[in-house]
């Protein structure tokens, strides 16, 4: 029989702790060896029951969430999942958790904790065994990246020509690291990364610093410009359309496909019936199978598509649905994605010329 995941739940609210232990209890492959009101208190019992997965709080007092985060990172590398408040500040300093190595995060409720904890039980113990399947890695801040910081160069392209991206646990740094490089002139791109409502803005805005293309949060009916990034809003499913010549964004709220919403089922295959050839399609780190049939429509349809290979990923749950169903024309680390679109589109871009 396979042993039970081991988790210890950090948080300085007696209440969440309570919560945390009442769900993962409730979980006939999973349980709470302890529970820790400080990342103090947190440092004994992790040396002394060694879990698999730490939940941790974003803020709390004696040592800050991601204070901690970062010397766990660098000492003992292991699993973390955070648990952080729904506001403008807490979706920052999530997204910078994510940066330091955490695997994925839970956002509290604003109103209603206890009922709305309870209510995401299956979402937080399907997030507690991605994470227990996880690679974790501390990304250096003083690190050279693999693809040279300085942009890669891309040919100019017609506007028909695209970049669709999915992602879902462990994306937000791949994405980053996808776009990142990426020159100002790149092809228009769409991504869809599970993330809930609140957190997409500024996951865009955070992108938005780091990268020489544009990116945003996507709107409804605007047109889908080169040298953009469009970010599906959270809790909203994105597709793409046409609006006479010009490609534009469509969203909206249907019933979650894969149990998500955004889906990026549903982006993919709106690129395959929009864009056919004219679109790359990238499916990245995720727990579960969103996206792999979709890239499978894509390649079907003529598009160039790309899964990232194992050893990058921090799970390797999509992309192996994805190959395993032949959707996926190459398999790339993710260090060189990057450089892999940029040389489809300048071959796309000899092909335009001859």
């Amino acid at each position: 029989m396979k042993p039970r995941i081991k988790v210890l739940c950090v948080d300085d609210s007696a209440l969440i702790r309570d919560l945390m232990t009442k769900i993962i209890e409730s979980q006939s492959d999973m349980e709470v060896v302890a529970t820790a009101p400080d990342p103090l208190v947190a440092r004994d019992l992790i040396k002394r029951h060694n879990p698999d997965v730490l939940t941790l709080d974003v803020e709390m007092p004696r040592m800050d969430g991601l204070d901690f985060l970062e010397r766990l990172m660098r000492l003992r590398p292991m699993p973390v999942l955070m648990v952080s408040s729904l506001t403008q500040r807490g979706s920052e300093i999530t997204l910078r958790a994510l940066e330091l190595g955490a695997v994925d995060f839970v956002a509290k409720p604003e109103v209603g904790i206890r009922e709305g904890m309870l209510e995401y039980a299956g979402m937080i113990a399907d997030k507690i065994r991605a994470a227990a399947q996880s690679r974790p890695r501390r990304q250096p801040e003083s690190a050279s990246p693999a693809v040279p910081r300085e942009a890669l160069k891309a040919p100019m392209l017609s506007s028909e020509k695209l970049i669709i991206i999915g992602a879902s646990t462990g994306g937000t740094e791949a994405i980053r690291q996808v776009l990142e490089p990426l020159p100002a002139n790149s092809p228009a791109i769409l991504v869809t990364q599970h993330m809930p409502s609140g957190f997409t803005r500024s996951f865009a805005e955070r992108l938005d610093r780091l990268c020489r293309v544009t990116v945003k949060e996507a709107e409804q009916g605007e047109r889908v410009l080169p040298g953009h990034v469009y970010i599906a809003p959270g809790d909203w499913h994105m597709r793409l359309a046409r609006s006479g010549a010009n490609y534009v964004i469509a969203l909206d709220d249907t019933a979650p496909v894969n149990r998500h919403r955004p889906s990026v089922d549903v982006l993919f295959d709106s690129a395959a019936s929009c864009a056919g050839r004219n679109a790359l399609g990238v499916l990245l780190t995720g727990m579960g199978k969103d996206g792999a049939a979709g890239l499978l429509k894509m390649r079907q349809a003529g598009s160039h598509t790309v899964a990232q290979d194992e050893a990058s990923c921090v799970v390797f749950g999509m992309p192996k649905e994805a190959i395993a169903l032949g959707g996926a024309e190459e398999i790339v680390s993710l260090p060189d994605i990057a450089r892999h679109l940029v040389q489809q589109m300048h071959a796309s871009g000899r092909a335009q010329r001859v």
